[in-house]
C-alpha cells in the first residue's frame, strides 16, 4: 500500500498503526498523526449451545492475559503500539 501511495503522489492515508510505523522508520519524509483511524478487536468463539464450551474458553483466554502470556507474544514478533485488555480476575 505504501508503494502505491509514494507512486501516485497521494498525500494521505489510513491503515494499521503498526506498519504504518515501521514504513515511516523506513522511508524519510512520512510522519504519523496523533490519535487513531481504527481500532482491530480480535475475538474467539464457538458455535451456540455450548454454555460449558464458552465459558471454558474465557477462562482460557482471561488467563492468558493475566499470565501476560499475549502481551509476551505480541513483543515476541515485534508487535508494537497494541493494547492488551486487562485479565477480567
Amino acid at each position: 500500500m505504501t508503494a502505491l501511495f509514494l507512486a501516485d503522489r497521494l498525500e494521505v492515508t489510513a491503515g494499521v498503526r503498526q506498519q504504518q510505523r515501521a514504513d515511516a522508520q523506513r522511508l524519510p519524509g512520512l510522519r504519523l498523526l496523533d490519535g487513531r483511524f481504527m481500532v482491530i478487536q480480535q475475538a474467539m468463539g464457538l458455535p451456540k449451545g455450548r454454555a460449558a464450551g464458552a465459558r471454558r474458553l474465557s477462562a482460557f483466554i482471561e488467563d492468558m492475559k493475566a499470565l501476560d502470556f499475549v502481551a509476551a507474544a505480541l513483543a515476541r514478533h515485534g508487535i508494537e503500539g497494541s493494547a492488551v485488555a486487562p485479565a477480567a480476575h
